[in-house]
């Protein structure tokens, strides 16, 4: 049975990618591992490379800040992937990393048939689309550039990352909408955390909890409507003289 459609009059889409637009499963089962098991490889062969350098002692002063003293950044590193942390220089090397591996043709990213093709026909219909993810952006641009459908690079109109702040922070959402150009209660965030949208919502964004399986709807969540794909999501752009009253 099909899901009743949810209508919405936006400016705007802002999307998270992993649990949303793309399955869990792959960044934690393939693109993490891919990382992992070159990082000590990876940073070895970068020695002379500014970039990679920078983000090295970024590890270095954040651990040692919270009282870490090892002056091993891939040991911290790698701790910080079992960890699942979502620290900046962590991200910027992974997606170093991944971009090898896209580019070689060793990753395929795995984003949802339903999501391509309500971007797709968001982007045709004008409406403005937004990526906000924990992934670096030069990662997310990887993701969405090398997927089994071909490019999407195209479809959207930025990217945000962690430098934005953190995607459990009201302010982090200010902020975007800020550098969106855009009033707050315009723009759509969606994402599969609870978390992330309470943050959103706080900061006046509408929002809609993306369900995807296995995860099953929650009866007790009535802050934010949900669905289980992009496909009920009716948008309406609107124009400058109109409001979402």
């Amino acid at each position: 049975m099909s899901e009743t459609p949810l209508h919405c009059k936006i400016r705007a889409v802002l999307t998270d990618i992993e649990g949303t637009t793309s399955s869990v499963a792959f960044v934690h089962e393939v693109m993490f591992p891919f990382a992992r098991a070159r990082l000590a490889d990876f940073v070895a062969a970068q020695s002379n490379n500014p970039a990679v350098q920078e983000q090295l002692a970024a590890t270095l002063t954040i651990a040692h800040s919270e009282g870490d003293m090892r002056n091993d950044p891939v040991a911290i590193l790698l701790d910080w992937i079992a960890q699942d942390r979502k620290a900046t220089p962590l991200k910027a090397l992974q997606g170093m990393i991944w971009k090898d591996g896209f580019e070689s043709g060793e990753l395929v990213s795995d984003v949802f048939a339903d999501a391509i093709a309500q971007l797709r026909a968001w982007h045709q219909a004008g409406i403005p689309l937004y990526v906000y993810s924990s992934g670096s952006i030069q990662a997310q641009k990887l993701y969405f550039g090398h997927t089994a459908e071909g490019d999407l690079t195209t479809l959207f109109c930025d990217h945000f990352d962690t430098t934005s702040g953190a995607k459990t922070e009201a302010a982090s959402y200010q902020h975007i909408a800020t550098a969106m150009n855009i009033a707050s209660k315009d723009i759509l965030f969606l994402s599969d955390l609870v978390s992330e949208l309470d943050a959103a919502a706080e900061a006046g964004l509408q929002t809609v909890h993306i369900v995807r399986a296995p995860a099953k709807f929650d009866p007790s969540q009535t802050r934010h409507p949900q669905r289980t794909s992009f496909a009920p999501l009716q948008l309406t752009l609107l124009n400058p003289l109109q409001s979402n009253d």
